[in-house]
C-alpha cells in the first residue's frame, strides 16, 4: 500500500511539473509585417512570376508622404526588401527581363511611383541600395484606391499580354505591367 501511495505520489508529480513546463513555454510575438507571397502561372501551373514581401499595416498612420516618404527609394514593403522572382522572359517597360530573382524597390511620389527591379538581392530594407545594379526603371500612375487597404497588399491581374502586378495600400495602388515576350 505504501509503495502504490509513493508510485502514484511520484506519476502525480511527474504529471504537474511537465505540464508547468509546457505552460512555461511561450513563443515569441508574431511579426508585426507578416510575410506574404503572390504567384501567377501558366494554364499548364507552371509558374511564371511570384512576388515575396512583408505586410504592414496601416494602423491609423498617414503613410504615403510621411511613414513612406515621397521621393525616396522604398523597399515596398517591411522587414526584408521585397523580391520578384520570374520563371520565363517578361517585358518591362522596353527591357526584356531574363528569369531569375530580383529586388523589387519603388520611390513613391505623389501621381506616379518609380517601379525598379535591382540584382542585389537578401537585402535588409534599402539601407545600401545600390543603383548602379538596376536593370530596369519605369514610371507607373499612383491610382486612388475604392477603399482604404488596411496591409500593404499585391496581387496579380492577367491582361491580355501578360499579367499585372497590384500594389495597394493606404489610399493608393499601383499596376505593374508584364508582358509575356513571344
Amino acid at each position: 500500500m505504501k509503495l502504490n501511495y509513493i508510485k502514484t505520489s511520484l506519476l502525480f508529480l511527474f504529471i504537474f511539473t511537465s505540464f508547468t513546463s509546457l505552460e512555461a513555454q511561450e513563443f515569441p510575438s508574431l511579426d508585426a509585417s507578416p510575410l506574404d507571397i503572390t504567384i501567377v502561372r501558366n494554364d499548364d501551373m507552371s509558374p511564371v512570376i511570384r512576388v515575396i514581401y512583408s505586410r504592414p499595416k496601416k494602423n491609423d498612420r498617414e503613410i504615403f508622404g510621411a511613414l513612406v516618404p515621397f521621393e525616396k527609394i522604398w523597399r515596398t514593403g517591411a522587414n526584408e526588401a521585397t523580391e520578384l522572382e520570374i520563371y520565363e522572359p517578361l517585358k518591362l517597360g522596353s527591357e526584356i527581363i531574363e528569369k531569375g530573382t530580383y529586388t523589387l524597390y519603388t520611390i513613391p511620389k505623389k501621381d506616379e511611383w518609380t517601379v525598379i527591379l535591382n540584382r542585389e538581392t537578401n537585402v535588409w530594407g534599402a539601407y545600401n541600395y545600390k543603383e548602379e545594379l538596376d536593370i530596369v526603371r519605369i514610371d507607373v500612375p499612383s491610382k486612388s484606391a475604392a477603399a482604404t487597404i488596411e496591409s500593404l497588399s499585391m496581387a496579380f491581374m492577367p491582361t491580355e499580354n501578360g499579367v499585372s502586378l497590384m500594389i495597394g495600400w493606404d489610399d493608393r495602388f499601383i499596376e505593374v505591367p508584364f508582358e509575356k515576350v513571344k
